[in-house]
């Protein structure tokens, strides 16, 4: 597989029980070797659950898929070597061995797999917006209106936007895919 510029999603088998500290080390290894722009997001499939125990109510965090995690990453060599090479992680899930580089998911199973995590499978626009700027809105109701944010939720890759209408100042919460930041 020749090497691409295209970020994707891939799936790494770990040690069962890991998959949090294969997180964190894959992380602080991304960051420490230079590689947060080809490995952009780590996510533990985990879902929130209310579960009551002994007449109370306590919230419980359930992991899916027990073994793996999932990565934002561009397949280059080196980030490829970074990855299979971090403590804990077994491999790629669609490697067959042999220097193969893995398949990455499908678009589809992303979303599937993030959507019921609250967590937007999109790419991540490539620049940082703070609460306080002025960003133009170019897709939804509030297309080709400018407002200034109020709010910024990386982990949702949503934000909070006042949008002047009708001379009152509205909030909207949009999508990181829906603005453009204003230069």
């Amino acid at each position: 597989m020749a090497e691409t510029t295209e970020k994707l999603w891939y799936v790494l088998h770990t040690y069962s029980g890991y998959e949090n500290k294969v997180k964190a080390n894959l992380e602080s290894r991304s960051q420490s070797m230079g590689m947060a722009d080809f490995i952009y997001r780590i996510v533990v499939p985990e879902e929130e659950t209310e579960q009551v125990k002994d007449g109370k109510a306590k919230t419980v965090i359930e992991n899916d898929f027990p073994g793996y995690v999932l990565v934002e990453m561009v397949m280059t060599d080196q980030a490829w070597y970074i990855v299979r090479n971090t403590p804990g992680v077994t491999g790629f899930v669609g490697s067959h061995g042999g220097g193969s580089k893995p398949t990455p998911l499908l678009p589809d199973e992303v979303s599937l797999i993030l959507n019921r995590m609250g967590v937007d499978a999109r790419h991540q626009n490539d620049f940082e917006i703070e609460v306080g700027e002025s960003v133009r809105i170019v897709d939804g109701a509030f297309s080709d209106m400018v407002g200034k944010v109020t709010e910024v939720d990386n982990e949702k890759q949503k934000l909070r936007v006042n949008v002047d209408m009708f001379g009152r100042e509205t909030s909207a919460e949009l999508d990181f895919e829906q603005i453009d930041k204003i230069i």
